[in-house]
């Protein structure tokens, strides 16, 4: 016999509303006829309904599960070593590695579905892109930069009563950035766009002002690669606009570091102090998520019929984000910098 259609609670619930009508006085075979069951079932109900909690619902435990709790945490951690740790070429888990990697140390062989369904349900994982990071990269400089000596750029911005700036540059294809999409199973989804290298350079900075720490977005579109001459107009503009010192921090690219142009202009304005991050870390920028936000994000997929059209895309997006302050905060909190002592 199958298992009649609903969830334990609604079974539960018919059956109680079957005993509770014969006790009002309906006969057996009516009410069997009204849920739509064999009069037997009622006459069982009757009798279960005699014993303490005869009714309640009774949901099936379903099989044992074939890795214990200890289980579940071994296999998390022999995870965490990661995939070439377990002699794969690269780090790449995949359902069907780590099908493989349960059936070496826990002799259980799961189906490829059991194992996506395991690491969600289990080990609360998700697959995920991984962010590439340099080899380069001096963990100790940046953490020394996040806790001590940013804090200490905050507070000399503030005398000065000089507003932080976090600058930097970025380009905009013409071809797509191109992520998923939904689409007809079984066709694919198509971008109709120029194989063309065209594209056009943005500067733009996250400013942060000295007394009340409000967040503000400016930015230039350019249609070539940016020059130092540019930097120095960015410089200059903000300058007017904000009307006060500025403490501009940025990375060390050569724009920045060897443009003779930008050194001059520097030299020339003391009011403008520039500091620089630390060399490959970009997530301690916010302004470098403002071009992850626009890029991979708000513009992925766009299939401009041209430079023009592209910009005013772009040109839409910058001012959009300039205009939802929260946005900024989220991209400064991101950096884990204290912006307040």
């Amino acid at each position: 016999m199958s298992r009649p259609f609903g969830s334990a609670a609604e079974l539960e619930r018919r059956r109680r509303q079957a005993v509770e009508a014969v006790a009002q006085g309906e006969s057996p075979e009516v009410v069997a006829r009204v849920v739509g069951v064999n009069r037997c079932s009622v006459f069982r109900w009757l009798n279960m309904a005699r014993q303490p909690d005869g009714l309640a619902a009774k949901p099936h435990s379903g099989p044992a599960p074939r890795l214990s709790p200890q289980q579940h945490h071994r296999l998390e951690d022999l995870l965490l070593q990661g995939a070439k740790a377990h002699g794969w070429p690269n780090q790449l888990w995949t359902c069907g590695r780590i099908r493989i990697l349960i059936q070496r140390h826990f002799g259980v062989w799961f189906h490829h579905d059991h194992v996506g369904r395991l690491l969600r349900e289990r080990l609360n994982w998700t697959p995920q892109k991984p962010q590439r990071r340099a080899r380069e990269r001096d963990e100790a400089a940046i953490e020394f930069f996040k806790r001590v000596r940013f804090p200490k750029i905050a507070a000399e911005a503030r005398q000065r009563n000089a507003h932080l700036v976090f600058l930097d540059e970025s380009g905009y294809m013409l071809t797509p950035t191109v992520r998923r999409t939904w689409a007809p199973r079984g066709q694919g989804a198509v971008l109709d766009s120029w194989d063309r290298r065209d594209r056009l350079s943005a500067i733009s900075c996250l400013t942060v002002s000295p007394r009340t720490s409000r967040l503000n977005l400016y930015f230039h579109i350019l249609p070539d690669n940016v020059h130092g001459e540019d930097v120095v107009a960015f410089l200059r503009e903000l300058k007017r606009m904000l009307g006060s010192p500025l403490t501009v921090l940025w990375d060390r690219g050569p724009v920045h570091k060897k443009s003779a142009v930008v050194r001059a202009y520097l030299a020339k304005h003391p009011d403008i102090v520039a500091e620089d991050l630390p060399t490959y870390a970009p997530e301690l920028n916010p302004d470098e998520l403002v071009w992850s936000w626009s890029k991979y994000g708000r513009l992925a997929n766009l299939a401009a019929d041209n430079t023009d059209q592209l910009a005013e895309q772009v040109i839409d997006e910058l001012i959009y984000l300039k205009q939802h302050p929260d946005l900024l905060a989220s991209f400064v909190d991101k950096t884990e910098l204290k912006l307040a002592a």
